[in-house]
C-alpha cells in the first residue's frame, strides 16, 4: 500500500507531477433512462469508459471478471475501453450502444430514453455513461498496468469527499435543472481522477515497473525529470547524476524495478509523446524531432517506427484523414 506517513516530499511530488499530467480528452456523456429488463453492449473502445448509476441496479459483465452488481451511487472506470455490458438481470436480452438513438442536450451531452413512457417511471433505471481518453502519455505505462474496471466502492474509505460528489450526481441525475448535463459532466471527470489517485496510491500494490520506481524516491527524481524534459540529451551520466549513483548502480535499480533499461524507456518515452504530438497537434515531422532533441530526422524516424510500428508521416497523415473523416 502506498503509506502517507512513509511518504517524502519527493515521493508526494512524484504523484502530483503524474496526476497533473493527467487530462480526460474527448470526453462524451449520454444519460441513459432504462426501464427493465434491459442489456446494452459496449463494444472496444480506443479510449476509457465511465459509468455512473443515479438510480436503480445494473450487472456489471467483462471478461475475466465475475459480475459487478452497481447500485445506485456506484461508479466504474474502465481504463482501456474492453468490451463489457450493463443488464438489469442475468438473463436478458442485450443490443449494441450504438443501436440507441441520442438526444443532444448540448455540446457533448446526450441522452437517451428507453423507457416505457416519454416521462419514464420512478422505478426506472438512470444511468451516466461516458466515453473519454486517459491523456497520461508521459506517463502511459500506468495505463496499461491498471485492471480492467476501477470502482469507487473501496475508495470510499480513504477519500471521504467522493461521497459528496457521488450525492451530487446522484441528485442531478433525479432532477431535470438547467445546466444539469454540464455539471454532471464535470462531476464523472472528477470522480474519475478521484478514481486513478486512488488507484497510484493504495490500489495497484501487485503492480511493478513506473508505480514502484515512483515509490522510490531517487528513482522518481530521475522519471519526473525525464518527463518533464524528455528532450534533453539525457545519457546514463546524467541520469545517474540525478540519483546520486554510479552509472551501473543507475542502471542496474533502474532495468530491476522499471523492467526496461533505462535509454530505452527514454525512447519509448519520447516516441510516445511525439506520437501524440503528430496526431493531436498536427506538428511536423522535422518539428517533433527537433523538440524531443534528434538532430537526424532520419535517426528520429527510424526511433519511432522501431518503437510505433510505423513512420511519422504515416502516423500524421493518419491522423490528419481521421480529423477530415
Amino acid at each position: 500500500m502506498f503509506d502517507r506517513k512513509s511518504e517524502t516530499p519527493e515521493t508526494r511530488d512524484a504523484v502530483s507531477e503524474l496526476l497533473l499530467g493527467m487530462r480526460l480528452r474527448g470526453a462524451r456523456y449520454w444519460r441513459l433512462r432504462l426501464s427493465p429488463p434491459f442489456g446494452i453492449n459496449f463494444h472496444a473502445h480506443d479510449g476509457a469508459r465511465f459509468h455512473f448509476i443515479g438510480q436503480g441496479e445494473a450487472l456489471l459483465i467483462l471478461p475475466q471478471m465475475a459480475p459487478r452488481l452497481m447500485k445506485a451511487g456506484d461508479a466504474v472506470l474502465i481504463p482501456r475501453g474492453h468490451p463489457h455490458q450493463l443488464l438489469s438481470g442475468s438473463r436478458v436480452t442485450s443490443r449494441d450502444f450504438d443501436s440507441f438513438t441520442p438526444e443532444t442536450l448540448c455540446p457533448a451531452f446526450c441522452e437517451i430514453k428507453a423507457c416505457d413512457s416519454q416521462a419514464c417511471r420512478t422505478g426506472d433505471t438512470t444511468i451516466l455513461t461516458g466515453a473519454m481518453e486517459l491523456d497520461l502519455v508521459t506517463m502511459h505505462p500506468l495505463v496499461g498496468l491498471m485492471p480492467q474496471a476501477m470502482t469507487v466502492g473501496a475508495l470510499l474509505d480513504r477519500q471521504p469527499e467522493m461521497h459528496a460528489i457521488l450525492s451530487a450526481m446522484e441528485t442531478e441525475m433525479a432532477q431535470d435543472r438547467p445546466g444539469s448535463a454540464g455539471v454532471l459532466a464535470r462531476l464523472a471527470d472528477v470522480i474519475s481522477a478521484l478514481i486513478v489517485r486512488g488507484w497510484v496510491e493504495c490500489g495497484c500494490d501487485s503492480a511493478s515497473g513506473v508505480i514502484t520506481a515512483l515509490r522510490d524516491p531517487r528513482l522518481a527524481r530521475v522519471l519526473v525529470a525525464l518527463h518533464k524534459d524528455p528532450g534533453r540529451d539525457w545519457d546514463i551520466p546524467a541520469m545517474a547524476g540525478l540519483m546520486g549513483a554510479s552509472r551501473s548502480v543507475f542502471s542496474d535499480r533502474f532495468s530491476e524495478i522499471v523492467g526496461v533499461s533505462p535509454s530505452r524507456y527514454v525512447t519509448e518515452l519520447r516516441m510516445r509523446i511525439a506520437a501524440q504530438w503528430l496526431e493531436q497537434e498536427g506538428s511536423s515531422v522535422a518539428d517533433v524531432a527537433f523538440r524531443l532533441g534528434y538532430g537526424s530526422q532520419a535517426a528520429f524516424t527510424r526511433a519511432f517506427r522501431r518503437v510505433i510500428g510505423v513512420s511519422p508521416g504515416r502516423q500524421r497523415r493518419r491522423s490528419l484523414v481521421q480529423a477530415a473523416g
